[in-house]
């Protein structure tokens, strides 16, 4: 966006995302200023551009979001959709360095560039840019993406950065020794909060939904909906409250026993309570 005329001797324009103002004349004509001036605090046009950074922002926050719900469900997405979004600054820092699979799920790449004919400019693993066109690709989940640890070591050696956490994820791997009849996870139970509106609002901003008594996880694994709940204590109670078990359900509600729970939603689920717990409340003198 350009400079646009805000009233006698000054222009203004969006610069990185807020509003900047330089004179139109005199000595420093031309030249960005340090402050807005005070005459322009309440001109219509710099209420136009704050408003629409405040626009840009939300943009930017939902382009993050969508990114993460195709990332975390591991869903394919269209290659034709990736290639229209990406001229956009906000859905293009969202994608880019993003592991991509497209028809082989072997063939692992990092995401550089989209044309406007629906093809893929990717990185991949040996380290050559290459261009890809399947009818979809998928940006899988970490906990399903093979030999991730050396995927790790190439990003760092080329120095990727994922606006979109991905392949430095935290992740969990279900144990293959659970008791059958077992639908609960206790190991991250009994953190102490000192109300329960500060469990509840430590969810929200990690990004969990708090319904009822639970900070909840929605995954779509391997073609189902899984939810991933951790009891945070009832609505309106007051007092200390602490983290309660981890469990799963389907998309009717049933409890999942714990070997029924796909891997990305077993591994989403015990990052949700994982990162819960490490908000506790720990008492001086007693180990963490």
């Amino acid at each position: 966006m350009g400079w646009l005329s805000a009233g006698d001797g000054y222009e203004v324009a969006l610069v990185d995302g807020r509003v900047a103002a330089r004179a139109t004349s005199g000595r420093a004509a031309g030249r960005q200023l340090k402050s807005l001036p005070r005459a322009l605090r309440d001109h219509p046009e710099v209420d136009r551009l704050r408003r629409f950074a405040e626009w840009l922002d939300r943009h930017a926050l939902a382009c993050l979001a969508q990114v993460d719900s195709w990332m975390v469900s591991s869903l394919p997405v269209p290659t034709g959709l990736l290639a229209r979004v990406w001229p956009d600054e906000a859905w293009q820092l969202a994608l880019r360095d993003l592991a991509v699979v497209g028809d082989d799920p072997d063939e692992v790449g990092f995401l550089r560039g989209a044309t406007e004919d629906g093809e893929l400019r990717v990185v991949n693993l040996d380290g050559e840019t290459v261009r890809l066109s399947p009818r979809t690709v998928t940006l899988p989940h970490p906990v399903l993406l093979p030999n991730l640890d050396d995927i790790r070591e190439f990003a760092a050696e080329l120095s990727i950065v994922q606006r979109v956490e991905q392949i430095h994820r935290a992740t969990w791997q279900r144990p293959e020794d659970l008791d059958p009849k077992a639908t609960e996870i206790r190991e991250f139970s009994g953190g102490s909060f000192r109300s329960r509106f500060a469990l509840a609002a430590r969810a929200s901003s990690l990004g969990y939904r708090v319904s009822g008594g639970y900070s909840m996880a929605r995954v779509r694994d391997g073609g189902r909906t899984v939810e991933a709940s951790v009891w945070i204590g009832e609505p309106y109670w007051e007092d200390t409250v602490e983290t309660g078990g981890l469990a799963w359900q389907d998309h009717d509600g049933r409890a999942l026993p714990l070997r029924e729970v796909g891997p990305a939603a077993w591994s989403e689920g015990m990052r949700m309570a994982a990162a819960l717990y490490a908000g506790r409340t720990i008492e001086e003198g007693k180990n963490a």
